[in-house]
């Protein structure tokens, strides 16, 4: 659900939230994008040329939507119709093309021009709004609208249209709608002629600052994929300033997203584009270290401002809820400036950058690395699960799982405590010793970062025993056969899976107490990716990859998380309509994927964990192959009928709380893999 939770009190002014340009990339230099993508209900199109960036979405049935969200200032319009007594069915008529207006003012708005077709005799309005992004996604998901940011329509002719400035008084949106045929408008609904079908004009604008793209050759290296979908989703996500977490409902900065998909692009971005998404995450540090979770600009920050009593202020917001990102940063930014080729020799050169901020970056970089060693130190004194990293009070997420019921309660993540804390304690050590850090640091500072490698040591020996689950072989097979009769899905592939053995795996989280929860979950594949397990720690990972419902394999993905173990109180938060139960997420599989080459590429381990990696390895590639079709959206589903898996997007169940993004950052990681599904290096 991406956090709906409400910003901490982390307020920068808006020169910070830009980075300076170092190599100026202007909008004429990225090649125009126009390309759709149709998932389930959805008819999903995008348009990027020059200042112009504009997701159309259109949603058929029972309950149709039209929205258009843009990147410029995560701004959007749209509008809900109420309830239809049967399904409709929205046509796009061509390609939606770029158009700059210009208001009562003078001022450019920019947008697109559709045209399209829904076979109805009448769609009454349900909500209309013109906004931020997050406003509209908050209204999606049940939340009031703001009365502040409500717009009437005006009607002339067949025309309807919302229009208002932000409530700066800064340049604003626009939404027109207009009936190309016969039949009628009214502020209140929209009526088709005696054909029972409405031809419609879609004009949509937004005033707010359009942002520098990336693409092209400015953005990947000759070595990347040649998967048109996965090229043109990444590069209208792909921005100087920064990189977008998704479309439609992220369309702006997400520290997490940003770093994952740096790690795993890393093979075939540019230097300039790897850099760039770094900057955008060193310039929205907290003042403390920490790394910004998600901004609120905009009218959203406006929004904001005002309600803390700060005036009508457009000031960026930033959040520091999470507590996955902090430790994300140190790893992702050692393997570019130590490990990349082309990183070696940008890093002096990088590091020395001065921001507007008047920082340079290896400083900024360096104030992360010292919250990092200071905020693990209390486990490395006394290692108890309480000294762990525990979720923020108050807030029922804290990494990636970040829906209410994404962590079933548990208050330590496994990714963070058991892969990310002791990864970041690693990469510090390794940088302390590089000496690049040295101009930025002061005597005293770098003794606090050399405890790091020690700090490390006692984090990778003493947290994973405190995740571990383990199950005699007898009550893994009743919990296994249970589970599968309660969701009609067969058993007996997970019964040949466990072959008699007890269950054993780490645990998805810990909960209050320090018990840890028994869900079998896809996190293990960072371990892969940051981490040199032992051969028998890699056994109990690869675990995870057997068939459901033993492990997380299904034909038509590897599932994020699966309850078998947990209970039935559990098992009914995880199921396949929740947002972080029994469903697909794309980048996790290339997580497991890029993980699993990672581990092949080491010396020295057995000849039959070697195998077992290469057969884990193959059966993944297959099952990332035969589902290209959903490759670049955030996430799916699936349903079992007649002995068969079948894939379905996210909301073609009708029972999920939240939507699915068609074009999802971190989902075209795949780009970085040849043909082979093998990544690049």
């Amino acid at each position: 659900m991406r956090t709906r939770f409400r910003f901490c009190a982390g307020l920068v002014s808006c020169f910070a939230a830009f980075a300076t340009l170092r190599s100026p990339i202007t909008a004429a230099q990225a090649p125009p994008l126009s390309f759709r993508i149709d998932l389930g209900a959805e008819v999903n199109t995008f348009v990027r040329d020059g200042e112009v960036a504009a997701h159309l979405v259109l949603r058929s049935g029972t309950n149709p939507r039209l929205l258009i969200a843009f990147p410029a200032g995560d701004s959007g319009v749209a509008v809900w119709f109420a309830e239809t007594p049967v399904p409709v069915t929205w046509t796009l008529v061509g390609l939606p093309h770029p158009v700059v207006l210009r208001d009562a003012k003078g001022r450019a708005l920019r947008g697109i021009e559709a045209e399209a077709t829904v076979d109805a005799r009448e769609l009454k309005i349900r909500q209309a709004l013109l906004s931020s992004v997050r406003v509209l996604r908050d209204y999606a998901s049940g939340d009031e609208v703001p009365a502040t940011v409500l717009a009437p329509a005006s009607v002339m002719g067949r025309r309807l249209t919302w229009s208002r400035d932000r409530l700066d008084g800064a340049p604003g949106y626009q939404l027109t709608i207009e009936l190309q045929e016969s039949g009628s408008v009214s502020s209140g609904a929209l009526t088709s002629g005696t054909s029972g079908q409405m031809h419609l004009k879609i004009v949509a604008v937004t005033g707010e600052r359009p942002l520098t793209p990336l693409g092209g050759s400015a953005l990947l290296t000759s070595a990347a994929a040649s998967d048109a979908r996965e090229r043109e989703v990444l590069e209208f996500l792909s921005y100087r300033e920064k990189y977008l977490a998704g479309s439609w409902r992220f369309n702006t900065y997400f520290g997490r997203d940003t770093l994952m998909s740096l790690v795993l692009l890393a093979p075939v971005l540019q230097p300039d584009a790897m850099e760039s998404g770094l900057e955008s995450v060193l310039v929205r540090l907290g003042a403390d270290g920490e790394v910004a979770h998600e901004e609120a600009i905009g009218e959203y920050a406006i929004l904001q401002n005002a309600a803390a009593g700060r005036g009508l202020s457009a000031r960026p917001i930033y959040d520091y809820a999470m507590v996955d990102e902090s430790f994300m940063l140190a790893p992702v930014a050692a393997r570019w400036l130590l490990d990349a080729p082309g990183g070696r020799r940008r890093a002096v050169a990088f590091l020395a950058r001065r921001e507007e901020t008047g920082e340079r970056a290896g400083a900024t970089l360096a104030r992360n690395l010292l919250w990092v060693v200071k905020r693990t130190a209390a486990f490395a004194a006394r290692p108890t699960a309480m000294n762990l990293i525990e979720l923020k009070p108050g807030h029922p997420a804290g990494n990636w799982r970040d829906s209410r019921d994404g962590l079933a309660g548990g208050r330590y993540p496994y990714d963070v405590n058991v892969v990310f804390v002791p990864a970041a304690l690693s990469m510090i050590d390794r940088l302390v010793r590089s000496g690049l850090l040295d101009p930025y640091l002061t005597q005293d500072q770098r003794e606090v970062l050399r405890h790091a490698g020690a700090q490390g040591g006692v984090w990778a020996r003493r947290v994973p025993v405190l995740f571990l689950v383990r199950l005699p072989a007898s009550v893994a097979r009743g919990d296994l056969s249970n589970y599968a009769r309660s969701i009609g899905v067969e058993a007996g592939p997970g019964l040949d899976a466990l072959n008699h053995r007890p269950a054993e795996f780490g645990a998805l989280a810990l909960d209050v107490w320090g018990h840890p929860i028994p869900v079998v979950h896809s996190d293990v594949g960072f371990a892969l990716l940051f981490q040199t397990p032992t051969p028998m720690e890699l056994e109990r990972v690869l675990a995870v990859l057997q068939p459901f419902p033993a492990g997380l394999v299904t034909p038509v993905g590897v599932l994020v998380a699966n309850p078998v173990f947990a209970g039935p109180s559990v098992q009914r938060l995880f199921t396949n309509a929740a947002y972080h139960g029994t469903v697909i997420w794309s980048w996790q599989q290339a997580v497991l994927e890029a993980g699993l080459e990672h581990q092949l590429r080491r010396s020295g381990l057995p000849p039959d964990v070697h195998t077992q990696l290469a057969q884990a390895q193959k059966m993944l590639e297959a099952i990332v192959h035969a589902t290209a079709r959903y490759r670049t959206a955030e996430l799916w589903s699936w349903s079992f009928t007649a002995g068969r898996y079948r894939a379905e997007p996210f909301e073609e169940q009708g029972r999920q709380v939240e939507e699915a993004d068609a074009a999802q950052l971190w989902s075209t990681v795949f780009l970085a893999y040849p043909t082979t599904g093998a990544p690049s290096h």
